[in-house]
C-alpha cells in the first residue's frame, strides 16, 4: 500500500507533464505553419555582365478560401515587384479556392510567369494521420477522391499570360534574358513524361530552367544531363516535422533529408545543376502544423554566373 500511495502520485504527475508537453508542442506548430517567411537567394545562372533579375517562387499554398492571413500575406508579394514569377503546384486545398488563388496573386499575375501543378491541385485533400506523413510509404496519393477545378486554375493563369509548362517546354524573354524552360507534370503522380521534355537544353538561351511540382531524383537527373542551369521545385514542405535546427525526417519524395529545401547542386551525367526546392506556403487543411519549418516564398535573385550565390 505504501509503495502504491507513492507510484500512483509519480506516475499521474508523469502522465501531465507528458500531456501539459504535447499540448504545448502543438501549440506551437501551429502557430508556426502561420508565420509566413520570405527567403532571399542569390542564385548565379546568368550570363557575364547581365543585370539582376529577381524571380519569384511560389509554391505548395493550399489555399483554403478562410485562411485570411495567408492571403492577405501572399497578396503582399506583389510588392516586390519581381520580374519572373515561378509557382511550382499545391495551391489548392479546397474545391472553391480558384478565386481566392487568384485574387491573392493580383497584380503578381500581370508579371510574366510559368507554372506547374502539383498533386492537390488535382484532388481534394482527405483526413490523415500526419505521422503518417514520416513512414515510408507516405508517397502513397489517393486518388479515389473528387477532382479539384484545376482546369481553373490553369485558365486563370494562362488567360493572365503565364506559360503553362505541363509536359512541356517553352521559353520566354524577361528584361533582354532569354529563357528556355522545360517543365513536367507531377512526378508524385507519375504523371511526368520524361520523354516528352527530354533532349538537350536549347543551346541559345541565356538561362534554362526545369520546372517540376516534386523533386525526383528520375527528373532532377534528366534535366540536369539535359543541360539545365537550375532546377526549382516544391511539394517537400521542408520537411514540415523537422528536428531543431531544421533538420528534415522525411521528404516525402526519394530525395534526400538534406537537401529538403533551399539551394543546392544536383549532379548526373557529369553535368551540375542548381537545385532550389522550396519548403512551400502550406499545409493539409486537417493538418496545420510545421515544426521547425516555416511556411516559405522566395525571392530568388539571379546573378551572373562565377558570382557568390549569398
Amino acid at each position: 500500500m505504501r509503495l502504491a500511495s507513492v507510484i500512483g502520485p509519480v506516475v499521474g504527475t508523469a502522465i501531465g507533464t507528458g500531456l501539459a508537453t504535447g499540448a504545448a508542442m502543438t501549440t506551437y506548430a501551429l502557430w508556426e505553419a502561420r508565420q509566413y517567411t520570405l527567403r532571399r537567394v542569390r542564385l548565379p545562372v546568368l550570363p557575364e555582365g547581365a543585370d539582376p533579375l529577381r524571380v519569384l517562387h511560389l509554391s505548395d499554398m493550399h489555399v483554403v478560401p478562410s485562411q485570411h492571413k495567408k492571403l492577405d500575406w501572399i497578396a503582399s508579394l506583389a510588392a516586390l515587384k519581381p520580374d519572373l514569377v515561378v509557382d511550382t503546384g499545391d495551391n489548392l486545398a479546397d474545391r472553391r479556392a480558384v478565386p481566392a488563388v487568384v485574387n491573392a496573386l493580383g497584380t503578381l499575375l500581370d508579371v510574366p510567369g510559368v507554372f506547374v501543378h502539383g498533386s492537390n491541385d488535382y484532388y481534394e485533400p482527405r483526413m490523415r494521420n500526419p505521422i503518417g506523413y514520416l513512414l515510408p510509404d507516405s508517397g502513397k496519393r489517393r486518388t479515389n477522391v473528387p477532382e479539384l477545378p484545376w482546369r481553373d486554375l490553369t485558365a486563370s493563369f494562362t488567360k493572365s499570360g503565364w506559360l503553362d509548362l505541363t509536359n512541356s517546354r517553352s521559353s520566354l524573354t524577361v528584361k533582354g534574358i532569354e529563357f528556355a524552360f522545360a517543365g513536367v507534370d507531377d512526378p508524385h503522380l507519375r504523371l511526368d513524361d520524361l520523354p516528352a521534355v527530354a533532349g538537350p537544353a536549347d543551346p541559345s538561351a541565356d538561362v534554362r530552367l526545369g520546372v517540376a511540382h516534386a523533386p525526383y531524383l528520375r527528373v532532377l537527373d534528366q534535366f540536369t544531363a539535359d543541360g539545365y542551369d537550375a532546377i526549382l521545385a516544391g511539394h517537400t514542405h521542408g520537411g514540415q516535422i523537422c528536428l531543431p535546427g531544421g533538420r528534415a525526417l522525411a521528404t516525402n519524395c526519394d530525395l534526400d533529408p538534406g537537401r529538403v529545401r533551399g539551394l543546392h547542386t544536383h549532379t548526373h551525367g557529369g553535368r551540375q545543376a542548381w537545385m532550389h526546392v522550396s519548403a512551400g506556403l502550406g499545409t493539409s487543411p486537417y493538418t496545420r502544423i510545421r515544426i521547425a519549418c516555416r511556411p516559405e516564398a522566395t525571392l530568388l535573385t539571379l546573378t551572373p554566373r562565377g558570382s557568390s550565390r549569398q
